[in-house]
């Protein structure tokens, strides 16, 4: 079973830049972990949750959409839902933002039940240095492809992490599909 799916130029540039623009004009909030945790150790980021952004829902038809494709294509999940807010994260290099090697399954309710993680590369590649998105699907870590407007889908379960970002800023969306527990 293919692990990982890539599909170039989900989002077009208009689109990308439709996305930072609401981004950059609502306040952002520093990345917590699930429970709202903080640890800065673990992840450093800023965050926008565009469910709290009028005029976003495009985005949500978008990935519904994406996501009844990959899953059919690719990973056939018991999918039910989007109960998640699309997240908008911002890794500069003033602060080396990262995000430590970890799976998107965790504690909670709505955490437990995601199936399928998706990322969405809105930033140019040459915009940023380090920021790599990495999963690990089997024996040795894969780069996600760095393509403004690409998305990466892989199961939730998977280890994946953002190394850190030296210089410049990156830019990314995840959403997640939820369904019943994996058994």
């Amino acid at each position: 079973m293919l692990t990982i799916y890539s599909v170039p130029e989900a989002f077009s540039p208009a689109e990308c830049d439709r996305i930072l623009e609401t981004f950059r004009s609502a306040p952002a909030s520093d990345a917590r972990l699930v429970g709202q945790r903080e640890n800065h150790n673990f992840r450093r980021a800023d965050l926008v949750w565009l469910d709290d952004v009028e005029g976003t829902e495009w985005v949500t038809d978008r990935i519904v959409d994406l996501v009844r494709v990959a899953n059919r294509e690719v990973f056939n999940f018991d999918i039910s839902d989007i109960a998640e807010s699309p997240q908008v994260a911002r890794y500069g290099g003033e602060r080396q933002g990262h995000f430590v090697w970890h799976s998107d399954i965790g504690e909670g309710q709505v955490a437990a039940k995601r199936k399928l993680t998706m990322v969405v590369q809105l930033s140019e590649p040459e915009a940023y240095v380090g920021g790599l998105l990495e999963l690990w699907p089997s024996a040795e870590a894969r780069v996600a492809v760095k393509d403004r407007g690409s998305i990466t889908f892989f199961p939730s379960y998977m280890l994946h992490r953002v190394t850190p970002v030296t210089k410049g800023e990156r830019f990314s969306m995840t959403q997640w599909a939820h369904g019943p527990l994996f058994r």
